[in-house]
């Protein structure tokens, strides 16, 4: 099981939060200073809110959440075989919780995450760097050049 992930960039959380919980007739998951999720049974959807991640409306990066780390390690293998430059990180601290996940880059350089939530992480992480979705340096178990921190 799995469903798609969506992260936009929102220049008003509360405003945005407002918006998507009526129009998915949902409640947020998790609201955190500058971030809000959502875990929508219909359509099948994770909806992450970042405030001022970016250009308020647009993509801030978009991903498959899966609900085991033997999904993501399956997916690892899969991106790796057919020949993605993939970034692994495991473990990681972002977005208010402990998750392993594996990153690739799609056309016009689109952000794709395939990942799952080991645990919450409290109030105080957004990011292990205080920064949601940003690109940094490539990690030791990365075979790409660039890859992104979190979410």
């Amino acid at each position: 099981m799995s469903r798609i992930q969506l992260a936009l960039n929102v220049s008003n959380l509360e405003e945005a939060v407002d918006f998507y919980s009526r129009f998915f007739k949902s409640e947020p998951s998790k609201i955190r200073p500058g971030y809000a999720n959502f875990a929508i049974d219909e359509p099948p959807l994770k909806l992450v809110l970042i405030e001022n991640g970016g250009e308020p409306g647009a993509i801030n990066h978009l991903g498959v959440e899966v609900f085991s780390q033997a999904e993501v390690q399956d997916s690892i293998s899969y991106l790796f075989e057919m020949g993605f430059a993939t970034d692994v990180e495991e473990e990681t601290t972002c977005c208010f919780a402990v998750q392993d996940k594996v990153w690739v880059e799609g056309p016009d350089r689109s952000r794709w995450e395939v990942y799952t939530v080991l645990s919450d992480a409290g109030d105080s992480t957004l990011a292990g760097d205080h920064a949601c979705c940003t690109p940094r340096n490539s990690g030791a178990n990365s075979n790409s050049t660039e890859s992104v921190n979190c979410c």
